[in-house]
Order: structure tokens, then C-alpha cells, then sequence
């Protein structure tokens, strides 16, 4: 009967000692908060370690009584999925931030025209290349150039998911672009078939 209880009703019962009604909301919730996790940090284990860390945090939260119900239980949480994974690649940076001027887009750059066998063997070598160059990048300019590139994702819904102003998701993105740039010509990459 509980499993029918909306977030704000399973919130007061758990805030009313009823463990159970946490381990629905959990259960409800768990695959949107694990998805957004790996999205961020695009490694299994450490997805596994964050999300528990995310649960308890929200726990934590809502026995101190600071979860104001709004009707955003799920948006809630995912910010404090997100925080924690951004948090954790804040303490482990992984590249300086490369601030220039170019206008410079790694992505014009990438044909997607399928001739052959070959042709697609290439492309899909260079699309890992840029994948694993994404991976050097901010966690913040990773998160979103996979937005942008991979879901599609507007800046302004890019925005309203990472709780940042449109600005500051074209800035994070014009940065990324910078950098990728600088990894490519660092390492003498190249990004075409011929």
C-alpha cells in the first residue's frame, strides 16, 4: 500500500520512524540517481561508492530535518548526487583549466559520413580518441560537452541540470573546446582519416 504513497507522504512516514517508507523512496529513485552518477564519473565501481555516499548524505539530511518539501524530492537528490560526484573529481583534479581566445571546434573537425568498412573502423577510432580526451578534461567541462554532444541537450536544459546559468555552461563549454584543443596539438593527435 506504501508503494503507492507520493515522495512528500513516503518523507513524513520515514520522518515518522518508519524505515520502510525510506526503502521505497530509495527503490522508487535509485536508477535515476545511479544513471546520473555514471554519467558523471563513467566508472562502475566508483558510481557504486558515490551513490552510497549520496543516500546517506540524504538520509543525514532528512533526519536533521533539512529537506524543505517542496515537491522536488527527486530533483533534491539528484543536485546531491551531482555535488557529490563533482566534488569528488574537485579533489582529485585531473588538468589545469586552458584559457585562450581560439575559435577553434574539435567537433567540426570529425566527419560522420559512412563510405565503407574502413571509413567507419577510422571514425569510430576517432570518436574513442575524443572520448578519452574528454576524459582529461574539468569535470565540469566534461559533464557538459556530454550533454551537449552525446544527449543533445540545449545549453539552457544543460543549465537547469547542472544548476548553473546559461553563461556558465557556454563558458564551461568554450573552455572544453580550448583544452581539447591543447591536448591535440600537445600530443600531436590527429583527428582525420587522411
Amino acid at each position: 500500500m506504501r508503494a503507492s504513497f507520493s515522495d512528500s507522504e513516503l518523507i513524513r512516514a520515514y520522518r515518522g520512524g518508519d524505515e520502510q517508507a525510506f526503502e521505497i523512496l530509495l527503490s522508487r529513485h535509485q536508477d535515476r540517481v545511479f544513471t546520473k552518477i555514471m554519467f558523471i564519473v563513467r566508472d562502475t565501481d566508483l558510481a557504486n561508492d558515490l551513490f552510497q555516499d549520496t543516500f546517506i548524505k540524504v538520509v543525514g539530511l532528512l533526519r536533521a530535518g533539512k529537506y524543505v518539501e517542496e515537491g522536488k524530492f527527486l530533483p533534491w537528490i539528484l543536485r546531491i548526487a551531482h555535488n557529490i560526484a563533482i566534488d569528488h573529481f574537485r579533489r582529485n583534479k585531473k588538468m589545469p583549466l586552458v584559457r585562450g581566445n581560439d575559435d577553434f571546434d574539435i567537433f567540426n573537425i570529425i566527419n560522420t559520413g559512412e563510405t565503407n568498412i574502413e571509413d567507419k573502423l577510422i571514425q569510430d577510432q576517432i570518436h574513442s580518441d575524443v572520448r578519452d580526451l574528454i576524459d582529461h578534461l574539468p569535470i565540469e567541462q566534461q559533464e557538459v560537452v556530454r550533454m551537449r554532444i552525446y544527449q543533445n541537450l540545449s545549453f539552457k536544459e544543460i543549465s537547469e541540470s547542472t544548476n548553473v546559468s546559461i553563461n556558465t555552461a557556454l563558458g564551461r563549454m568554450r573552455y572544453a573546446v580550448l583544452n581539447l584543443k591543447r591536448l591535440i596539438d600537445d600530443n600531436k593527435i590527429q583527428l582525420t582519416p587522411y
